[in-house]
């Protein structure tokens, strides 16, 4: 697939264009968003990644558009078990509900950032050394188990790191979040920050770590940035909202975790078969192709995807649904 700069401008000024907007919006009037504003905004994110992938589709084949739902489904789901870390950020720091809005924003123009880096980065490594494919699904294999490991989605899925325990004792910080800004000032003319800033670190951190997760998968469905990019930046967009209609159905996905580590230990696999099959390392069958390895279509990989995805979501509300019914029987006896 060969795009071209100005595509990727246009692209670019798209996204300034929609941030500014958000910011707009939730920099006038901070607010706590209601089921249909919220609803209609995830619709209209949904439908505008839904409205790429068919423009992909027509301009550019159907292998890239294939390639673009598959990793933005993937990426999406990534991004909703992301979602149950930044509500337990929100309750540990006692975070007013008007102002969580400002802090999902800024993270999610954080998480662009980073991710922006990662996938320069990533695109830069693959081109250059194609055993980089071997770190990649073996570290995807690697979180796959971590996740399982964990189990269920808990509190415990978020500590405060070296950073945020150096902030909090080495700033002059206020008690209160005042107006939702950074700063305050004291009726004695003192300047202190506001338990927002440690929110915004810990946000900021938290992505950090999902972009490490994030990315490689990605580029196991698809080698094209562009396609890698706006896969992640679909996923991204409407997050905060989303956060916002979900609600507490979030701790109802318990299986989402198990699906997860499907998915990514599925990709890994795909990866480190792909670099077997295009096996240029000397050490392994003399630095030739391994003709055994499979390569596995897109077709098939989002199928799996959507299928393992649709089930868990499913198991999940089953259980939950089973749970609460069983918790009045519980609290009779």
């Amino acid at each position: 697939m060969n795009v071209s700069t100005w595509v990727w401008l246009v692209t670019l000024a798209a996204l300034i264009i929609m941030l500014a907007v958000d910011l707009l919006i939730v920099g006038r009037r901070p607010h706590e968003p209601s089921m249909r504003e919220a609803g209609g905004w995830v619709a209209f994110y949904i439908g505008l990644a839904m409205a790429f992938g068919v423009g992909l589709l027509v301009t550019a084949g159907s292998t890239p558009a294939a390639e673009f739902f598959t990793g933005w489904l993937t990426e999406y789901s990534l991004s909703v078990d992301n979602l149950f870390v930044f509500m337990i950020i929100m309750a540990r720091f006692n975070v007013p509900r008007q102002f969580q809005q400002k802090v999902l924003l800024i993270g999610i123009v954080l998480a662009l950032l980073m991710r922006g880096a990662f996938i320069a980065a990533g695109a830069a490594l693959i081109q250059q050394f194609s055993w980089v494919f071997y770190i990649f699904g073996v570290f995807l294999v690697y979180t796959a188990i971590t996740l399982l490991k964990g189990g269920e989605n808990d509190e415990d899925d978020f500590k405060e790191n070296i950073l945020i325990r150096w902030a909090k004792r080495a700033l002059p910080l206020s008690s209160s979040f005042d107006s939702g800004k950074m700063t305050v000032v004291t009726e004695t003319g003192k300047r202190l920050f506001t338990p927002l800033l440690i929110v915004m670190i810990a946000i900021g951190t938290t992505d950090l770590i999902f972009a490490l997760d994030s990315i490689p998968a990605i580029f196991g469905i698809t080698k094209e940035p562009y396609l890698v990019f706006t896969a992640n930046v679909f996923a991204l967009m409407g997050l905060r909202q989303l956060y916002f209609l979900l609600g507490g159905l979030l701790a109802r996905l318990v299986y989402l975790n198990i699906g997860l580590a499907f998915v990514l230990a599925f990709i890994g696999v795909k990866l480190f078969l792909e670099a077997l099959h295009t096996n240029s390392v000397g050490f392994i069958n003399g630095g030739h192709g391994v003709s055994w390895a499979p390569e596995i279509p897109i077709w098939l990989s989002l199928l799996i995807i959507l299928g393992t995805l649709g089930i868990a979501t499913v198991a999940s509300l089953v259980k939950s649904s089973r749970d609460q019914k069983k918790e009045p029987l519980k609290t009779s006896a």
